[in-house]
């Protein structure tokens, strides 16, 4: 089973991570689904949930980049922090369309308005994090550590 994750992955707090974040049809009016960051990345945790595979195909090419809501930073920042968590440290194994990554890139959508490289290791992206968002990571990292 290469195609799973060898640890596993809680997509349960994934999930409950992005229901936090999920501004809902009382702010959005009506759900726009995978025309979402927040609701693309649902949309990713749960056939993962169905059918667990490490790799969801064309995963970043989906990803709605253009989608400019405003979320809550401060539950955006638990998310990356608990998707983190979550990532294997795969490095020269990183794929980007590996669900975790795929994941963290929606959330980043909706913190910094674009995704960011990502090597496979959390210790690099939080250095890359620290250099680029100062704030952002601190708190980030304050979290990933806890």
């Amino acid at each position: 089973m290469a195609d799973v994750h060898k640890k596993g992955l809680n997509a349960e707090l994934v999930l409950d991570d992005l229901e936090n974040c999920c501004r809902n049809e009382s702010v959005c009016g009506q759900c726009q689904g995978d025309e979402c960051t927040i609701g693309y990345a649902k949309h990713c945790i749960r056939n993962y949930q169905k059918t667990p595979k490490k790799e969801v195909p064309d995963g970043t090419e989906h990803i709605p980049t253009m989608d400019f809501k405003v979320f809550d930073e401060t539950e955006l920042e638990t998310a990356i922090a608990h998707i983190l968590k979550e990532c294997k440290d795969c490095r020269e194994d990183h794929t980007e369309d590996c669900i975790i990554n795929v994941i963290r890139n929606c959330l980043e959508v909706g913190l910094f308005g674009d995704v960011h490289a990502y090597e496979g290791s959390a210790l690099q992206y939080l250095m890359y994090l620290r250099a680029n968002f100062p704030e952002k990571c601190e708190k980030i990292a304050a979290l990933y550590k806890n």
